[in-house]
């Protein structure tokens, strides 16, 4: 890829945002994330203070994802079949009332760690709607699909901007006022994306009436998805990583609490560390003006991943720690945005739905079964132990998917001519960058 397509500028980093749908949900929803990051934070420190168990907090992991594992697949099909825009605002006032419930048990004094558990499944039955058609909803507010890649960065970017901003304040406001105002501030944030989302002109979409059975729906995403080697792959890696690295999330709270003598805003702190590398990550793809050269990014971004928990794992000092976190947040968020965007430009539209589903499985759905063992083997073997085989484990995924680059170019490569991704003028140029991915 030539100077001239990667060069960066405001411009190009927000060029998403001249759609005017796109923009209203980019502003309700940066607003609506930031709360979102607060309850992460103060479920997690709620946890820890009540139960002190690294185990337990696998266990909340594992119900928060497990729900999008087991109906992720279903969801897919729906969001095929259904107005995507009806159903984002649905799972917007769910998720509303799940926090504004958890928010009144804090705040009387009444929760109990069950309570935690039933609240985060019926969460968890909400993300597995609200993953797949908020991807799928992106292609719906973009008129021009040369700016696709660049609004799934920007969606990256907006997780990563609330994941820099949220943990940090919920870390003092846990340590001023307790969790339950997080739990509240986030139930008030649903209102700011709700109404962006109505405020939105939606051109309504005529979708046939599609009456085949839904496991039929099913098995022809599965059969398109995983039959294709690029979105396999893709899906193979992206599952790898979310089960073996994505845990040191739940982990935190003991790296921050035991490891490093910290306190809730030890957490937070680290937790936005996080969020700067992730930040700094989404831009870097943001600036990026194609879709080509990916594969390789992901490989190296995959790498990247690993090493910053191996540093992690090995760290006793807070500022190191931070460090490393800083490169864990830059690899995580550009392997799993890079993967986004590259599915989301091969993928057929009538079958979006199913692979965006297939997507969130591997990238959301596989992490509470990733928690449950992350939680089981820190109780065994050790926290930095556990995350430093996350780590290891990253590398080498991405070593194994470096190997298949050349295969998925030239199965990708017909996609994006036919797609005008790759111009005429290219189709005897052989350097990676013009070979799809």
């Amino acid at each position: 890829m030539g100077l001239s397509q990667n060069s960066m500028g405001l411009g190009s980093i927000f060029r998403a945002l001249s759609h005017r749908n796109y923009r209203l949900f980019f502003g309700g929803q940066s607003i609506s994330l930031i709360g979102t990051w607060l309850q992460i934070t103060a479920v997690s420190w709620l946890v820890f203070r009540l139960t002190g168990s690294s185990f337990l907090l696998g266990v909340v992991g594992f119900t928060s994802r497990i729900p999008t594992f087991l109906l992720a697949s279903f969801a897919g099909v729906l969001v095929d079949r259904w107005d995507r825009h009806r159903l984002l605002v649905a799972t917007q006032v769910f998720s509303l009332i799940q926090a504004l419930i958890l928010a009144v048990l804090v705040l009387t004094g009444t929760i109990a760690f069950w309570h935690i558990i039933v609240l985060t499944l019926f969460l968890g039955v909400v993300n597995a709607f609200d993953v797949p058609v908020r991807q799928s909803f992106v292609v719906e507010m973009i008129e021009r699909r040369e700016d696709l890649g660049n609004a799934i960065a920007l969606n990256s970017s907006m997780v990563n901007g609330a994941r820099l901003v949220g943990p940090s304040v919920a870390g003092t406001l846990i340590a001023m006022m307790g969790e339950g105002w997080c739990f509240l501030l986030n139930a008030l944030s649903f209102v700011a994306v709700i109404v962006s989302l109505l405020a939105m002109r939606i051109t309504p979409k005529r979708r046939e009436r599609d009456k085949t059975p839904l496991w039929l729906g099913l098995t022809e995403g599965y059969r398109y998805a995983f039959g294709f080697l690029p979105i396999r792959s893709l899906l193979l890696l992206l599952a790898l990583v979310s089960f073996m690295a994505m845990p040191f999330t739940v982990l935190m709270p003991v790296f921050a609490g035991k490891i490093l003598q910290g306190g809730p805003q030890t957490l937070g702190f680290l937790l936005g560390a996080t969020g700067v590398g992730a930040l700094a990550g989404t831009l870097f793809l943001a600036s990026r003006r194609s879709v080509l050269g990916l594969g390789r990014i992901i490989v190296v971004a995959s790498i990247l991943f690993g090493i910053g928990l191996i540093g992690f794992s090995f760290s006793r000092v807070f500022w190191l720690s931070a460090a490393m976190m800083v490169v864990t947040g830059f690899g995580m968020m550009v392997q799993m945005t890079s993967t986004n965007t590259v599915l989301q430009t091969i993928v057929d539209e009538d079958k979006r739905g199913r692979v965006m589903s297939f997507y969130t499985m591997a990238f959301m759905g596989m992490v509470p079964f990733g928690s449950l063992f992350a939680g089981s083997l820190a109780s065994a073997i050790g926290t930095p132990e556990t995350t430093m085989i996350g780590g290891i484990s990253c590398i080498f995924g991405s070593l194994l998917f470096a190997r298949k680059l050349p295969a998925f170019r030239e199965m990708v490569r017909p996609i994006y001519r036919e797609r005008g991704i790759i111009p005429q003028r290219s189709l005897s140029t052989t350097s990676p960058e013009h070979q799809g991915m």
